[in-house]
């Protein structure tokens, strides 16, 4: 019985951290999205505040790192939850994809290699 209680005590958890981490990536991303456009109002240049855009975006990218490492977190307690014996037992409301998670790289790696391609 300790064990379940304990179960949903770190499943809480896990669920408050992926929210918060998802929240961040929502909130840096709209103020991201919002910068070009307060710089036209503002009618600067585009040399000012390029410095902003590109902290920006990085904070965006290291959000999207730590989405995926609590993603991981989330499948590692999962593997644990049934190494103790609580396979059964349903934490959390969310629903699953059962395919795997993709891995980094894909369309933005891809992306990324035909930019320098064309660059040279």
């Amino acid at each position: 019985m300790k064990r379940r209680i304990v179960a949903h005590q770190v499943a809480d958890q896990l669920f408050a951290a992926e929210a918060a981490i998802d929240s961040a990536l929502s909130a840096v991303a709209a103020l991201t999205a919002m910068l070009p456009a307060a710089r036209i109002d503002a009618n600067l240049s585009a040399i000012v505040g390029q410095n902003v855009i590109d902290r920006s975006t990085e904070t965006i990218a290291a959000l999207a790192q730590a989405r995926r490492g609590i993603v991981e977190t989330h499948r590692e307690l999962h593997e644990v939850q049934h190494q103790i014996g609580l396979g059964a037992i349903a934490l959390g409301g969310v629903d699953k994809p059962e395919e795997e998670m993709p891995r980094p790289g894909g369309r933005l790696r891809m992306a990324a290699s035909v930019r320098r391609r064309e660059a040279a």
